[in-house]
């Protein structure tokens, strides 16, 4: 049996408060990953975080191949370290990983079930696609070294704009993944080829929340949410504008996710704070433009109106995380084409777009709605359809 040696770091919290343990996903280090989510956390809970051999600041050599068990005994083993300085030996923890993180969290659950009291799993699944794809892949990385995964990993691991939006967290990644080393690297790939625990997951009795990026071809939706029906007691969240690094892509969502877990869910928000997020999102999902005419028209009878929409639509529906807002799109369509509402449908037709629906999905949420609302209502629907969205050939 090889337990590889793990090494981590503090990232807030005094040992005073509730421990929560963070791991990292393959080719990055804890820090880069989890700090922008663990400050805020800070005052919630004692946050540290491990990293895989060969990467962050896990520098010792790795000389042997090991098995997702035998990292989460390392893991175990360094969590161990921790609560004995906490004057805490054999303790229990909460655990939140993304990717492989999310993986020996899996593991964890399984193996150690009297120490972990919960998790939060994001970006991760309970078999990562075929043993033979990830030997490749670290037969790959031993002989050329890990520079050569990063343009691909800038591609797979951020939704749409992220990089635009946040190049530093975005680089603190990529320059992490060419930093670590290639036999850690690989390791890491050889216990991703023989994990599956498909099906042992409803031996998992812990609460789990599972995270999943809309954006993620490594860790589906719809594998993310056979991990969270497969456990006791599992909960699935689809976050907007996420691929496969939900820790840095979407601090806010993952520290709430923490808090839930925990029983103590993070400040309930004031009102101005969701009407500042409900307009927010609405600017997001239906544009500037039209958020500014809105604006501008509004008069002494519809401004109460016009707050009532941001406040409750926007900031008390449409920024809540069980559904995505492509999801949130797809039952607005329906019910907009079931009540005959033609100029919002005309307006969330486009709203659709933005929020990632293609020409094609649309057609089949029409489709679909003359069945349920009926076909002189559809009819209805393409008809606008055609008018805001043009020829569906030229932009699916």
């Amino acid at each position: 049996m090889t337990v590889p040696p793990i090494s981590g770091v503090q990232l807030g919290g005094s040992p005073d408060l509730p421990l929560l343990v963070c791991g990292p996903s393959l080719g990055t280090s804890a820090t880069a990953l989890w700090s922008a989510t663990a400050a805020l956390l800070d005052g919630e809970f004692h946050v540290i975080a491990w990293d895989l051999p060969g990467h962050g600041r896990n520098r010792a050599p790795v000389e042997n191949s090991f098995t997702m068990t035998e990292l989460a005994d390392g893991v175990l083993r360094f969590v161990d370290g921790v609560l004995t300085e906490r004057g805490e030996s054999g303790g229990t923890f909460r655990y939140a990983g993304d990717s492989v993180g999310g993986a020996v969290g899996q593991q964890l659950l399984l193996d150690h079930a009297d120490r972990v009291r919960g998790a939060v799993l994001a970006c991760t699944v309970p078999c990562f696609g075929h043993a033979a794809g990830w030997h490749e892949r670290a037969e790959k990385v031993r002989v050329s070294g890990t520079p050569i995964m990063v343009e691909g990993s800038a591609s797979r691991w951020f939704a749409p704009g992220f990089l635009e939006r946040r190049p530093d967290a975005g680089a603190a990644l990529l320059h992490s993944l060419q930093d670590t080393d290639r036999f850690g690297y690989a390791a890491v790939c050889e216990a991703l080829a023989d994990f599956d625990i498909r099906s042992e997951l409803h031996r998992i009795q812990a609460p789990v929340i599972a995270l999943a990026g809309v954006y993620d071809e490594s860790a589906p939706v719809a594998g993310m949410a056979a991990l969270a029906h497969g456990v006791a007691d599992g909960q699935l969240v689809v976050l907007d504008r996420v691929a496969h690094q939900a820790p840095v892509e979407a601090p806010d969502e993952t520290a709430q996710a923490i808090g839930r877990l925990a029983g103590n869910p993070l400040p309930f928000r004031t009102i101005d704070e969701r009407s500042a997020a409900g307009l927010a999102v609405r600017r997001a999902v239906l544009g500037d433009a039209h958020v500014d005419r809105a604006t501008a028209g509004t008069t002494d009878l519809t401004r109460d109106f016009q707050s009532f929409i941001t406040d409750y639509a926007w900031g008390g529906i449409w920024t809540r995380p069980g559904l995505a807002r492509r999801d949130r799109s797809i039952a607005v369509l329906t019910a907009l084409v079931a009540r005959g509402h033609h100029e919002e449908l005309a307006m969330h037709l486009r709203a659709a777009r933005t929020n990632g629906l293609s020409v094609r999905e649309i057609e089949e949420v029409l489709l679909q709605s003359a069945i349920y609302c009926g076909v002189p209502d559809a009819n209805t629907a393409f008809r606008i359809a055609q008018q805001v969205l043009g020829d569906p050939d030229t932009d699916s």
